[in-house]
């Protein structure tokens, strides 16, 4: 078992990543029903919950069937952090996870996400502000450091867990590299062989498969893996990795009425969750990557989004079900470079 605070999390926990404009409830709800152990909340500006803007404060929403589910935030302002932290408090969910690792300019420029790793002294002096703020266990989550040239995990991660932290999320990239390359899990290795830490250590960065997820926890030795790219679209990446790793078998990729069904409630709980227009645009986005694999599938995709009403759409759905009855999927091969995402 991995401990996090109060909170007890299976041998080797698979972690859903935090991911703007994909990681909101009805996504979570969709990973949670296929073997996700953790999630997060996308990433929430302090400075947004401060000003109580409408879009920061409904991502605060997080629902029972999803525990244990962590909220992100991030900023650069420590009294900022301390009442963003409060002001979670009060939603009541499992942990309060602070992002140090999103690398996009729109962030970064703000002196939050990654920039606040050119300034460790601040780093900890933010974190140190969100612990005494609130009553939820800590995280984090951020990157190996800003560039090639100033690799400092070891450090934060020492720093971190001395003012308080329960659990450290490391994606393998520099904040200058973006989401290009090979991550570098070998540092990530360096932080959970330090004698020093003892907080659980979570590995992310290009975790696309089951042989992938095996061969990274023998090789680095990490508490779990986090996982956002490869999730987009296919929710069966955790029960198949988690199968994987039991078994050494690979589950069959998931059939035509499995990934019609996956759809559907992920509309559904979407139209529910922000209303119907919103809630079917917004799923527009999703559909290729759900049904990818498909041959001759683009004209039930341009259908899928233009259709106004879930009546409609769950009549494509049904024609979608109905023309592909028993069509046999390859196992899925991951082009991570198509997956776009704000993230750590």
């Amino acid at each position: 078992m991995v401990k996090i605070g109060p909170i007890t999390l299976p041998e080797f926990p698979l972690l859903l990543a935090p991911m703007e404009d994909v990681s909101d409830p009805p996504f979570r709800a969709v990973c949670k029903d296929n073997g996700a152990d953790l999630m997060f909340t996308e990433f929430i500006s302090s400075e947004g919950l401060i000003r109580d803007a409408i879009k920061s404060r409904q991502k605060l929403d997080v629902f029972d069937y999803e525990r244990p589910v962590g909220i992100q935030i991030f900023g650069g302002d420590e009294d900022a952090m301390a009442m963003s932290a409060q002001i979670v408090d009060t939603v009541n969910p499992d942990l309060l996870d602070i992002n140090f690792g999103c690398p996009v300019k729109k962030v970064v420029t703000k002196g939050a996400g990654a920039a606040v790793l050119k300034d460790i002294d601040l780093m900890v002096r933010l974190t140190a502000a969100c612990v005494r703020a609130t009553r939820l266990p800590v995280t984090v989550k951020t990157r190996l450091g800003w560039d090639a040239t100033s690799i400092n995990i070891v450090e934060v991660a020492e720093r971190l867990q001395d003012v308080g932290i329960k659990a450290l999320s490391i994606h393998g990239r520099t904040r200058n590299q973006l989401y290009k390359g090979e991550a570098d899990w070998t540092h990530i290795a360096r932080v959970k062989e330090n004698p020093r830490i003892t907080i659980p250590i979570f590995g992310n960065g290009d975790i696309d498969s089951p042989e992938k997820a095996l061969e990274y926890k023998k090789r680095y030795g990490i508490d779990g893996i986090m996982i956002g790219r490869a999730a987009i679209g296919y929710p069966w990446i955790f029960q198949e990795i988690r199968h994987f790793l039991q078994t050494g078998q690979h589950l069959p990729p998931p059939t035509i009425e499995q990934r019609v069904e996956v759809i559907r409630k992920h509309l559904h709980r979407s139209v529910e969750w922000k209303g119907l227009i919103p809630g079917i645009n917004e799923m527009r986005r999703h559909y290729n990557n759900y049904l990818k694999g498909l041959p001759n599938i683009k004209e039930f995709r341009t259908k899928l989004v233009v259709m106004k009403s879930v009546e409609e759409i769950d009549a494509i759905l049904d024609e979608i079900n109905k023309n592909y009855t028993g069509f046999a999927f390859e196992r899925r091969v991951v082009d991570m470079d198509t997956m776009a995402y704000t993230c750590g």
